[in-house]
């Protein structure tokens, strides 16, 4: 289908042969020789693009394009001028248009132009889609290899980087194929983990990934200055996907001066995970280490009322005697609160801020059926996390923190995965009631689908009973009892959890910014 053109210049009939080549290449193009003519086409015609000439005699340009954008704001407006003068174009830039070319110009130019902004989405889903079939193959073959930790977080680096090329994609098969491999790497992934877990945290073999307890002596101690204060912001749930498209948010405010992907523990869950990370010490030795301080599930009571004392705990067992501040942001108010104060804390060492809401929006997501509808995917999911980032307190705290000169290292606790699998399981009354992991005594289940760790003790995991056994599902499985199971089944499939093993609740973010 023709697309139509509109291009505004005083001196039109001096570029016929430039229209005539459009024509060429299957525009249509209207002409005119000044700015209020401009106007009355983009009244009664909606363009593809308008190229508009700066300098004309009656109205201007820019004023022309103020008046054609208060009809057509989201055509894109290319800018021909003879003026290379840096106010004209940073007012045309302010101005919103789209691209800006200097005379004289040759048909090429005009014809690259139109196809960026016109054809420009097309073009790059084609390329991005010939490019992932390409890398198709040597994906696949990456996958059934026999990966090291750096290559595996190299590989779901990889797959993150295609699936926000291809959400974008005009080509719906593309990203199918995708996911399809991506549960591929994932089942893989699951196996990898089940094979080497026990022997990680216990500090056997050559090949061991940076895990929750090392994570703050490893990526925060070493950043502890005298009179430099250091904020570690950890944002509970926050996949690595979601962190990519935060990151360039963050960019106009810090440099990133280093950034990794660490292994969350299992369960990957708050209470186990973050509770490692502020102790440094893994949950049976935190169990041990602060008497009363580690609270069972099946009791009464916050599982992280003492994330505080286990980080002071931790500062001077590695020698930093620094004063620091903990700060857990759990509602709107608290956040603006803190972003209110910041100037009280920059005489700390360290500020510890735990904010919540990724992990609040992934249970309001399998609580509510708006936030369903809202976040059905893992685009939608980021797409929301981004829209809530963008005009938040946090966004407000982290800005506020830059200006004052001060540094940052954002992390996580854990991840979620979309499940979409159940699996079925049986338990006494007493068994945990979280999707992704379960322990308890007499549970059956099926094997296939889990991680069994039988002996509590060598995961380093709580023990609640001599004969408890602690099951974490794999990839996308989600335990199901047999009881009402076709209705549990549809409530919770295609809803975001956490504490079993997956790329996306294991491996996530953590990075070292500065201020730019």
């Amino acid at each position: 289908m023709s697309v139509s053109i509109l291009w505004a210049d005083d001196e039109i009939d001096l570029l016929r042969p430039h229209v005539l080549f459009l024509q060429e290449k299957g525009y249509t193009v209207d002409t005119v020789n000044n700015g209020i003519d401009a106007v009355e086409k983009v009244k009664g015609k909606e363009y593809g693009a308008i190229l508009l000439d700066e300098n004309m005699p009656g109205l201007t340009g820019l004023e022309t394009l103020t008046k054609i954008k208060a009809f057509a704001p989201q055509t894109p407006v290319v800018m021909i001028t003879k003026s290379e003068e840096e106010h004209i174009m940073e007012d045309a830039i302010g101005s919103k248009i789209s691209d800006y070319l200097i005379k004289p110009v040759n048909p090429n130019q005009i014809l690259l132009a139109l196809k960026k902004h016109i054809d420009g989405r097309r073009l790059v889903s084609e390329k991005t889609n010939t490019d992932y079939q390409r890398q198709f193959g040597q994906l696949s073959m990456r996958i059934s290899d026999r990966l090291t930790v750096q290559e595996w977080k190299e590989l779901y680096s990889d797959l993150i980087r295609w699936e926000l090329e291809l959400q974008g994609s005009q080509d719906p098969g593309m990203a199918e194929i995708l996911r399809s491999q991506w549960k591929e790497a994932n089942d893989v992934f699951s196996r990898y983990v089940g094979d080497r877990y026990v022997d990680w945290v216990n500090g056997k073999g050559q090949d061991i990934p940076l895990q929750s307890h090392q994570l703050f002596r490893t990526k925060v101690a070493p950043h502890l200055k005298d009179g430099q204060p250091l904020f570690m912001v950890l944002i509970d749930n926050l996949r690595l996907d979601q962190w990519r498209i935060l990151e360039p948010i963050l960019n106009q405010y810090y440099r990133t001066v280093e950034q990794d992907v660490f292994f969350s523990i299992l369960p990957t869950a708050t209470q186990y995970a973050r509770n490692a990370l502020f102790a440094g010490v893994m949950p049976s030795e935190i169990e041990k280490r602060f008497p009363g301080k580690w609270i069972g599930e099946e009791e009464e009571g916050s599982k992280n009322a003492h994330e505080e004392e286990f980080l002071g705990d931790q500062l001077k067992r590695l020698g930093k005697n620094i004063k620091f501040s903990y700060h857990k942001i759990t509602n709107l108010a608290a956040g603006r609160k803190l972003a209110d104060t910041l100037d009280n804390l920059m005489g700390n060492g360290l500020n510890a801020i735990v904010y919540n809401f990724v992990d609040m929006l992934s249970h309001a997501r399998t609580e509510m059926e708006v936030i369903r509808e809202l976040a059905e995917d893992e685009a939608a999911y980021r797409s929301i996390t981004k829209s809530w980032f963008e005009h938040s307190p946090l966004f407000d705290i982290l800005k506020g923190i830059a200006e004052r000169g001060g540094r940052v290292v954002i992390c996580t606790d854990h991840g979620t995965v979309r499940v979409t699998e159940p699996s079925k399981v049986v338990g006494d009354r007493n068994t945990t009631s979280n999707l992704r992991y379960k322990h308890g005594k007499n549970l059956t289940y099926e094997p296939r689908d889990v991680l069994a760790i039988k002996d509590p003790a060598k995961a380093f995991l709580p023990r609640t009973n001599v004969s408890a056994v602690y099951v974490f599902t794999k990839k996308d499985f989600y335990f199901v009892y047999p009881n009402n199971y076709n209705h549990f089944v549809n409530y919770y499939r295609n809803t975001f959890q956490h504490g079993g093993i997956s790329m996306e609740e294991m491996m996530v973010p953590v990075a070292y910014l500065t201020p730019r």
